[in-house]
């Protein structure tokens, strides 16, 4: 073990490495309740197949992560990725959960080619810093704005399409049912600011815990008839249930189901689809690999890890296992996997070495057995941590020049069309356009390089062709 991870060239030990590895699985463990809750609204899947599906490429990734690039890291779905996924892939674009699934799929097979090519480092460079701190800030607004929804706190009044949910119980027009869940979701995120400003290990588990431990006393305490109408369903889950639908929805249905776009092309044509196709997979391929490098990078700072020149060590390696995890994820049924940036707070704990990967990856196995107790966790209690990783999302905007109308008007652009029209390429595709139109009115074309064209025309031509 010693030879293989290098403890003490590194300056730690197995106990803590182990103890690493469970504080960042605490962190980031939320991540198996809401990506299933999340994929459960498109109706075609269940809660129960994609937990399943998300834990097993978590243990994948996570165990990739760590011995092919020995870093105390941890994969997952990624969050706004999971999003754009669900409400663009397939509610905006109209393409099935199994189509879907091919486009995460042809992503993690073009990271692969890019990372072992090394054209991953043109493509980075192709993209605009502006753009690039802008994209995680949109992504954070709209799951935010996702969660809001999921539990009613933002509805739709039908006059200016997004309103708050009304409070006046005093008026008639609400219930105490219909308020109570929303209550709980802001009581929770205020709850986990309050556990993040003190640094409490895993604050978003423990907030989403208490969120559900709340909702079901209340509701017991409050609410009429609440065991048989917000209790029992979940409860009547068999333990194998998760596993069987896990085999039956989502394993392998990108391979058996997801290259069938004949419903799609026959509704809206080839050219459309090509284009939609191309765009989309670029999409994800991007959003991966921007998510990815920043969390290799902000989290092997936060440890010391970098190399002398500023580099994440084994960064090739690292960025291979999280492709072939998303590979992997695509084929178990679940979105593109990627570096999770909670990951830091196992570096912050003393975690040094892919050692931490393993006993993450652990507990991500145990917790693969435990489907039928996630899914108790109502949905008041996961949109609390949508809301708050929106929060920790937004905190890219300071890398925006605002002081520059150039670079505050793309970047609030690419960040502002996502959640107003509840797509996350659409926002990539005004931040880039609005990038190209501004550098060459201002004599400054010469700026922008090749491969800033060639994409930015890419998702033009997804406006003039599709939809």
């Amino acid at each position: 073990m010693e030879k293989f991870f290098k403890l003490n060239e590194r300056g730690t030990t197995v106990r803590t490495e182990i103890v690493a590895g469970i504080t960042t699985f605490m962190a980031m463990a939320y991540i198996l309740m809401v990506n299933a809750g999340m994929f459960a609204d498109l109706g075609t899947v269940s809660y129960g197949a994609v937990y399943i599906a998300t834990a097993i490429s978590a243990v994948i990734g996570t165990v990739l992560i760590g011995l092919l690039a020995n870093l105390p890291l941890a994969q997952a779905s990624g969050m706004g990725l999971n999003a754009f996924f669900v409400y663009t892939v397939c509610f905006a674009f109209g393409l099935s959960y199994a189509n879907a699934l091919v486009c995460v799929l042809v992503d993690g097979l073009v990271f692969v080619l890019l990372t072992v090519t090394g054209l991953r480092k043109m493509i980075f460079k192709a993209i605009p810093e502006c753009v690039k701190v802008a994209i995680s800030a949109g992504i954070g607004l709209f799951i935010a704005f996702i969660g809001m929804q999921n539990v009613g706190l933002v509805v739709d009044d039908g006059a200016t399409l997004v309103n708050l949910h009304s409070f006046n119980l005093l008026a008639g027009s609400v219930t105490w049912p219909e308020i109570m869940p929303i209550i709980v979701t802001i009581l929770a995120v205020f709850a986990i600011g309050a556990m993040g400003h003190r640094k409490v290990k895993g604050a978003v588990l423990w907030g989403m815990l208490g969120g559900a431990a709340a909702y079901y006393i209340l509701g017991f305490i409050t609410v009429p008839d609440f065991y048989a109408t917000s209790v029992a369903s979940n409860l009547s889950s068999d333990f194998f249930g998760a596993f069987r639908d896990f085999g039956t929805m989502a394993f392998g249905k990108v391979i058996t189901e997801g290259f069938d776009f004949s419903a799609y092309i026959s509704a809206h044509g080839m050219s459309d689809f090509i284009i939609m196709f191309v765009t989309t997979m670029l999409a994800f391929c991007m959003v991966d690999m921007f998510d990815t490098m920043g969390t290799l990078y902000g989290a092997c700072a936060t440890g010391n890890l970098l190399t002398e020149e500023g580099e994440v060590p084994n960064i090739d390696k690292a960025m291979l296992a999280d492709a072939v995890a998303t590979c992997c994820g695509a084929v178990c049924g679940t979105s593109t996997v990627t570096t999770f940036v909670e990951s830091a707070s196992g570096v912050a704990e003393g975690g040094r070495t892919g050692l931490a990967s393993l006993s993450t990856a652990a507990m991500f196995f145990i917790a693969m057995f435990l489907a039928p107790v996630a899914q108790l966790i109502p949905t008041c209690a996961t949109a609390a941590a949508l809301i708050y990783v929106g929060v920790l999302m937004m905190g890219n905007v300071k890398g925006i020049n605002w002081d520059d109308p150039t670079s505050a008007v793309v970047g609030f652009l690419t960040m502002a069309i996502m959640p107003l029209t509840y797509n996350i390429s659409y926002g990539i595709a005004f931040g880039l356009i609005s990038y190209v139109f501004i550098k060459t009115f201002t004599g400054k074309i010469k700026d922008i390089n090749v491969g800033t064209w060639i994409i930015t025309i890419l998702f033009a031509l997804m406006f003039f062709l599709t939809r």
